[in-house]
């Protein structure tokens, strides 16, 4: 495993990270417990340093589960995420400081730390974060040594600019290679605040594994349901021809190539992957390979173009 530097906190983290939102059974249906504990400590076996999760993934579980596989592995950085209050129908955004404070406690038990080594807002608003109350209860939670580092996780480039230019010291944003624009567009931001940055969707939800039919559905409870209809589906699936490309020598599968795609961009501290079991974190590990040389840059040069023949502006 490669390791980069997280932006400026000083940690340094392995390239791909573990991420949990899956594994919990929340994203795409029940996940035996049993199997979520194999999947973590496999990854710890192979090298893997980052464990990404969130307070509402299991509603605690999965922060418990992670606490007690990790709890002597000190050099195992856990990123938690925090925001989101699912005591209510449905869900809620909540950023106030009394309800971050809390939430950070919680989380702290859970993991069983006494302190966290980075905390995110959950998906907040632009006007959350620009405002002054929840930057300053994670300004206060850091003084106080509850959090090591704070960030945002968020859902565009809008939301990432107010959060860097707010101090956030890492940012978590979807990207992958059909949903690449919103990192490239927050790339000199980033520079100059010298965050971290942490990329999730790497496979847009499994659509990049590539080997989906075109009669592919979901059942009731996985995401993917309601997130696409049958039509976009096929029409999404359809213009994975364009960037077959990629596919070849050490890149055999268009999951090998969408993660390093991911890898390629230096200023990515490390991509999310989310395994539901063992074998589909083992396979895409020895899928990926190593690198330092990804993908080729004439290659990374012709993605763009390829996709926009088939009507992805990514």
């Amino acid at each position: 495993m490669h390791f980069r530097p997280l932006g400026k906190t000083g940690l340094r983290v392995g390239e791909m990270a573990v991420g949990t939102w899956g594994l919990s059974g929340d994203g795409y249906g029940p996940v035996d417990e049993a199997e979520q504990e194999r999947v973590l400590e496999r990854a710890l076996e192979m090298g893997f340093s980052v464990i990404d999760t969130a307070d509402a993934y299991g509603a605690g579980q999965m922060e418990r589960l992670i606490g007690r596989v990790v709890h002597d592995r000190g050099e195992v950085v856990v990123i938690t995420k925090g925001g989101t209050d699912r005591t209510t129908s449905p869900a809620r955004k909540r950023f106030d400081r009394a309800y971050l404070r809390e939430r950070v406690q919680a989380s702290l038990r859970r993991l069983g730390r006494d302190r966290l080594d980075v905390y995110l807002l959950h998906n907040p608003s632009e006007a959350a974060v620009a405002g002054n109350e929840a930057i300053d209860a994670l300004l206060e939670l850091k003084s106080e040594g509850k959090i090591a580092h704070w960030g945002v996780s968020v859902g565009d480039a809008l939301v990432g600019q107010t959060a860097l230019r707010r101090g956030a010291e890492v940012i978590e944003i979807a990207y992958n290679l059909l949903h690449a624009n919103e990192l490239h567009r927050l790339a000199g931001e980033i520079m100059v605040a010298g965050a971290g940055v942490l990329a999730r969707s790497t496979l847009a939800y499994g659509l990049l594994a590539g080997d989906w039919h075109s009669y592919k559905e979901f059942a009731p409870g996985d995401h993917r349901f309601e997130r696409w209809t049958k039509e976009d589906l096929e029409l999404r699936i359809g213009q994975l021809h364009s960037v077959a490309f990629l596919i070849y020598g050490d890149k055999p599968t268009l999951r090998a190539a969408a993660v390093r795609f991911v890898l390629s961009n230096n200023i990515v501290s490390a991509a999310v992957l989310g395994p539901r079991n063992v074998r589909q974190l083992e396979e895409i590990v020895r899928e990926v390979g190593m690198g330092p040389v990804y993908i080729r840059d004439e290659e990374l040069m012709r993605i763009p173009s390829a996709l926009q023949s088939v009507g992805v502006d990514s």
